[in-house]
C-alpha cells in the first residue's frame, strides 16, 4: 500500500511536429508539487534532449527518461548523458532504462536483439562503475566487452575524466514478463511497468517483487482522460490500447499483448490483434475490454477519478505519470487529490 502517492508528469516520445512548448507545462507541475517528469524514445524523438530543455527552466522537480532504450546507445554513452544532465540539473537525473523490442530494435537501430536480461544486468552495471569512478572501467561479459576484443588492440580501460556529481543515479527498469521484473527488483533502485491493472496486477507481480529492497520505486503511466461522458472517455484509452496489443510488435511476439493477457484478458487480447493485423482497426478498438481501460487510466469526470485514485493507493505503485492532461486546471486538480 501507497500511503504517499506521487506525481509524474508524461511527456512521452513526440509524434508528428512534437509536442509544441514544453516549458509551460512543466513550470506548472513543478509549482503544483508534482515529483518528476518523464521524457521517451521510440524511432524520433530522444528522451535525454527535452528533458534538458526543460531542466533547464526548472529547479527542483525530477527529470527522469521514461525510458531510455538500450541498444540506442552504448552503455558508457548512456552513463555520460546521465551524468552530465545530473550535475547541470543539481542531482535531478533518474535513468529508466528498457530493452524495446526487436522489430525497433533490428529494424531502426540496426543490432541484433539477444538475451535481454543478460544485456540489461551488464548495461546497468558499466552505467553504475562509470558514476562510481573507482577504477578504470572493464567488462568481461559477452555483450558489452570493456575493451572492446579485437579491433585495432589499443583499446584500454578508462576512468571518466569527469567527477559524477552523484556516484549513485537512479536507475528504473522498464520490465513486462516477470522475469525482467524480478531482475529490476533485484538491480534497480525502480521498475517502470508500460500496464498496470489496478485491480489484477499486484498479484500477477507479487512473487517477481518480493526480493525488491526497501525503498523499492513502482513508477507507473497512467493515461488520464478527464470527461463527464465517462464511455467517451473510455474510448480514448481503447484507441491507445488497439494499437499498442494490435500493432506495437509482432503476430508472433508481441510484449505488450503477453501483458494483457497476464491481466486476465487473453482471448481478447489475441481477437483484438488479429483485427487489427486484418485492417480492421475500427474493430480492434471495440474488442478491447472496457474493464481493462478503466484499470490501467483514469478516466470519466474528475469527482470517478478521485474515487479510483484509492485503488492506486492501496497498490504497491509508489508513483503515477499522469499522460494527457494539459489543461492547467485539470493538472492542479489531481495534484489536489494526492497532496
Amino acid at each position: 500500500m501507497t500511503a504517499d502517492l506521487k506525481l509524474g508528469y508524461q511527456y512521452g516520445y513526440w509524434s508528428g511536429e512534437g509536442p509544441g512548448d514544453m516549458v509551460p507545462s512543466a513550470k506548472l507541475a513543478e509549482e503544483y508539487g508534482y515529483d518528476s517528469l518523464w521524457t521517451a524514445e521510440s524511432w524520433g524523438s530522444d528522451a535525454f534532449t527535452p528533458l534538458s530543455w526543460i531542466g533547464a527552466h526548472t529547479s527542483r522537480i525530477k527529470l527522469c527518461t521514461g525510458l531510455v532504450q538500450l541498444s540506442a546507445r552504448t552503455p558508457a554513452a548512456t552513463a555520460m548523458s546521465a551524468m552530465t544532465l545530473d550535475r547541470l540539473s543539481g542531482g535531478r537525473m533518474h535513468l529508466g532504462l528498457g530493452v524495446s523490442g526487436p522489430q525497433v530494435v533490428e529494424g531502426w537501430y540496426g543490432v541484433p536483439f539477444p538475451k535481454p536480461l543478460a544485456r540489461t544486468r551488464e548495461y546497468v552495471q558499466i552505467c553504475r562503475d562509470i558514476w562510481r569512478r573507482e577504477g578504470p572501467v572493464t567488462n568481461s561479459g559477452e555483450h558489452y566487452p570493456l575493451p572492446y576484443p579485437g579491433g585495432t588492440g589499443l583499446g584500454k580501460p578508462l576512468k571518466a575524466n569527469m567527477h559524477p556529481l552523484r556516484p549513485e543515479i537512479p536507475i528504473f527498469l522498464g520490465a513486462e514478463g516477470p522475469k525482467n521484473v524480478a531482475l529490476a527488483a533485484e538491480i534497480a533502485d525502480g521498475w517502470l511497468p508500460i500496464f498496470f491493472d489496478v485491480i489484477t496486477a499486484p498479484p500477477v507481480y507479487a512473487e517477481a517483487l518480493a526480493t525488491a529492497k526497501p525503498g523499492f520505486e513502482i513508477a507507473c503511466p497512467v493515461t488520464v482522460v478527464i470527461d463527464d461522458d465517462y464511455q467517451k472517455a473510455i474510448e480514448w484509452v481503447k484507441l491507445t490500447m488497439a494499437f499498442y496489443i494490435g500493432g506495437m510488435g509482432a503476430k508472433s511476439k508481441n510484449f505488450h499483448l503477453d501483458v494483457v493477457s497476464r491481466f486476465g484478458y487473453e482471448e481478447a487480447a489475441h481477437k483484438v490483434q488479429d483485427l487489427f493485423l486484418a485492417g480492421d482497426r475500427d474493430g480492434a478498438v471495440k474488442a478491447v475490454p472496457d474493464e481493462l481501460c478503466d484499470n490501467i487510466a483514469l478516466c470519466g469526470p474528475l469527482d470517478r477519478i478521485k474515487e479510483r485514485l484509492e485503488l492506486w493507493r492501496a497498490s504497491p505503485v509508489t508513483t503515477l505519470i499522469l499522460g494527457g492532461v494539459s489543461n492547467p486546471e485539470h493538472m492542479r486538480a489531481l495534484a489536489a487529490m494526492t497532496s
